[in-house]
């Protein structure tokens, strides 16, 4: 018999063998016998092989505080997203082996809760020697069908959005040098020399030319300009940060799932999709 592996690690590791036929219930309400609550889908085992779901893995918190069992997927049906088992009951649960995720259903586990579940269903009652010869799932039975069910995938662009820093800006200070050209008035003196002929001339008594030599000193001022430099506010600067936005379009491929109808024999479909036989073999 082949083993099985919980669905959950077979989309992780073996996703090439879902294909089309790929559906996962997990996470939809469970209810039992008589439409009652009994928890939540918590997963599957399936044929790592080919992906096709034999057990469900059934979280029973609304009937006990806290077990989960291992269900045969051919008994349940599905309705959105709720899954019915209309066979299963509290007592058949409370008889069954309680399933730890991760953990191998074995043989032993598999033929135990077999026997409490088609104790209490007469369609899925086998002879006890036919079922020891054949125990575990099987093709042709029906507890073992997978559900006529198939949900079409297709995949979306979700863009999410991460910050990054994209560049930077260092504000500081220089210093430029230019040359300046000030002009500036700056005063000086001169010497003025003033001659005056004398009309009266008059003898100097004990004059003797050359004998008395006089000189005149004359300091004559004159201004200079004196440089220096202060520093004044020609600008002040704040340094901030503002958002804006750009837009910008993102490429990539997606795929989705579409129906695939194989016919075989004579065989019509409705728009619908249904299967419809041909005039002569439609019951009146």
């Amino acid at each position: 018999m082949t083993r099985l592996m919980p669905l959950s690690d077979i989309t992780a590791q073996h996703a090439d063998v879902l294909g089309n036929d790929y559906y996962d219930p997990t996470g939809q309400t469970a209810y039992g016998m008589n439409g009652e609550k009994i928890g939540t889908i918590r997963g599957a085992l399936a044929e790592p092989e080919t992906g096709k779901i034999r057990y469900l893995i059934v979280d029973v918190g609304g009937w006990f505080s806290s077990k989960e069992v291992v269900v045969p997927v051919g008994m349940s049906t599905f309705e959105g997203e709720e899954v019915h088992f209309t066979n299963l009951t509290k007592e058949q649960v409370g008889d069954m082996r309680e399933y730890a995720m991760g953990t191998e259903y074995d043989t032993d586990a598999q033929m135990s809760d077999e026997r409490v579940l088609r104790a209490a269903s007469t369609d899925m009652h086998v002879d006890e020697s036919q079922y020891a010869a054949k125990a575990g799932y099987r093709e042709d039975d029906a507890m073992y069908q997978t559900p006529d069910k198939l949900r079409l995938l297709e995949e979306r662009l979700i863009v999410n959005k991460d910050r990054f820093v994209a560049g930077s800006v260092e504000v500081g200070k220089r210093v430029e040098t230019h040359q300046e050209n000030v002009n500036v008035d700056l005063a000086r003196e001169e010497v003025v020399i003033e001659r005056h002929a004398v009309t009266d001339a008059r003898p100097v008594e004990g004059a003797v030319l050359g004998a008395d030599s006089q000189t005149m000193h004359v300091d004559l001022e004159a201004e200079r300009a004196n440089v220096s430099k202060q520093a004044f506010v020609t600008e002040e600067i704040s340094v901030g940060k503002r958002e804006v936005m750009d837009s910008q379009t993102v490429t990539e491929t997606v795929g989705r799932e579409v129906l695939e109808v194989t016919k075989s024999g004579d065989v019509r479909l409705d728009t619908d999709g249904k299967p419809m036989l041909d005039d002569k073999n439609r019951k009146s």
